[in-house]
Formats: structure tokens, C-alpha cells, sequence
């Protein structure tokens, strides 16, 4: 890869994995802008790795404070942290399932189709909408109960439909269910944990089996990914606190509207 299609996937990739702006709408919009060609799979395993450290690293308190909390419940102590952490996991069970139906049934190329990414900036970007509009500002993620992060962790899977965007669908369903926005996006980072974990894993599989090459370019990818991913949470956390969706549903508006153009042109 070139020095400029390497900056360019980290810095997208990295931003737009936390903003709720849809990731797969720009990814798409890349090679349609560029004529670069693909970078393959295990770069794609790199940079999913740089947003999962990205994660670690900013929410590291709540990480070991799950892990506590998980390590409690082996010892037959229930505490607050530990039945987040079980809610953590089985809210994930939706979206692995999900992935394993659409891979199973040959839905693999939906990511590539620009008609599916367009609609759906489009359609998520008008539920972001009316979920920050109706949704109350009163829950926190210590009040969180099974069905509500199930309820979210279903949201979650519909996220592998390209488009969607994982951090926009999660938030949108927690800020439906009442929570404040701050704690919206937190739990759908906390959430996107274990689901990061699963991606890259299978895609790890899929660059082994397809003989894919290991590159320093991947690696210096996944760093960019990281620092952008890293200020992509930072700047998120710092603006739900003080205004609501609109800005991101607006971007996306516009997103779609662009897609739409590239797609009849």
C-alpha cells in the first residue's frame, strides 16, 4: 500500500468505527474515490485490533473493574460489575448468531453493494433522530437490567448489516430505553469489546485460509487506527455530553445523499 491509502484507511477506519457515521459508508466511498485496491485481509485484521486497543486503553477503568466484577462471580460474589460483565456477554450472543445466519446464507457481499450502505446511513441516521428526542435522560448503566441489554445487544446485530453503524444502532437503542447519552455511548464501546474480539477473529481465519501476507504496512495501519480511533472516543464522550445526535445525523444525512449521487452517476 501506498503511504497515503495507509493514512487514509487509519484515519477512516478509525473515526468512523466510533463516531455513529456508519464505518462501511466511507469504506465504500474510498476505492469509488481513489482507485486504490483492496488491502486485504490481514491489514483488516490489524486495524480491527487498533480500534479494540483504542477501547482498552480509554475505558481501561471500566475494563478492570468487568474484570473484577467477573472474577467476583467466580468466587460466588455478585456485585455490580460482575452482572455487567454477564450482560456484556450475552448481549453479544444476537449479533454472533446474526453473523453466522448471513454468513451461512451467502450474505457476505452486502458490504460492497453501495444501494444497502445508502439506505441504511439514511434510514439508522432518522432513527438516531427520534431516539435522542423521545428517549429520557435518566438511566445509567448501574440501573441496566438482562432485557435492556438484550434489547441493545439486538440492535447491535443488525450493525453487521453494512450501513448501520455499530456505535450509532447501539446508542440509538439505549437512548430509546431512556439512558443518558454519556452512558449510551459508553456501554455501546463496552459492548463493542467482545464483538471486536469475534471480527477480528474471523477475519484472521478468512486471511489465513485465503494465504493473505503479513506486511508492515498492517502494522503501521493499526497504530494510525489506534491514535484515531483514540481521539475519535475522546472528542464522541466530550460532545454527547453537551449536545444531542443531531450533528452526526445531519453528517449522515449527507453521507447518504453523496452515496446516492455516486450510485445513479
Amino acid at each position: 500500500m501506498s503511504i497515503e491509502q495507509i493514512i487514509v484507511l487509519a484515519v477512516v477506519q478509525g473515526i468512523t468505527e466510533f463516531l455513529p457515521i456508519s464505518s462501511s459508508g466511507h469504506l465504500v466511498l474510498i476505492p469509488y474515490l481513489t482507485g486504490w485496491p483492496d488491502q486485504g485481509q490481514f491489514t483488516d485484521v490489524m486495524v480491527h485490533l487498533g480500534t479494540l486497543l483504542a477501547i482498552l486503553i480509554y475505558f481501561w477503568r471500566d475494563v478492570m473493574r468487568l474484570i473484577g466484577g467477573a472474577f467476583e462471580l467466580l468466587k460466588g460474589k455478585v456485585t455490580e460489575e460482575g452482572k455487567l460483565a454477564v450482560f456484556i456477554v450475552i448481549a453479544t450472543i444476537p449479533a454472533v448468531i446474526f453473523g453466522l445466519f448471513l454468513k451461512k446464507f451467502g450474505f457476505a457481499d452486502l458490504d460492497r453493494s453501495v444501494g444497502v450502505v445508502a439506505f441504511n446511513t439514511f434510514f439508522y441516521g432518522i432513527v438516531m433522530l427520534v431516539a435522542d428526542m423521545v428517549g429520557k435522560q435518566v438511566k445509567t448503566m448501574q440501573s441496566m437490567t438482562l432485557f435492556q441489554a438484550v434489547f441493545i445487544g439486538v440492535a447491535q446485530a443488525l450493525a453487521l448489516i453494512p450501513g448501520t453503524s455499530r456505535s450509532g444502532v447501539t446508542m440509538s437503542a439505549a437512548r430509546f430505553l431512556g439512558f443518558t447519552r454519556t452512558e449510551s455511548a459508553r456501554f455501546s464501546f463496552l459492548l463493542g469489546i467482545p464483538a471486536m474480539l469475534g471480527a477480528g477473529a474471523l477475519t484472521l481465519g478468512d486471511a489465513l485460509a485465503a494465504g493473505d501476507t503479513i506486511s508492515a504496512d498492517s502494522f503501521i495501519c493499526a497504530g494510525l487506527t489506534f491514535f484515531a480511533g483514540l481521539a475519535a472516543i475522546a472528542f464522541l464522550m466530550a460532545l454527547v455530553k453537551r449536545v444531542s445526535f443531531l450533528p452526526f445525523v445531519i453528517y449522515r444525512m449527507v453521507l447518504s445523499g453523496f452515496l446516492v449521487v455516486l450510485l445513479y452517476t
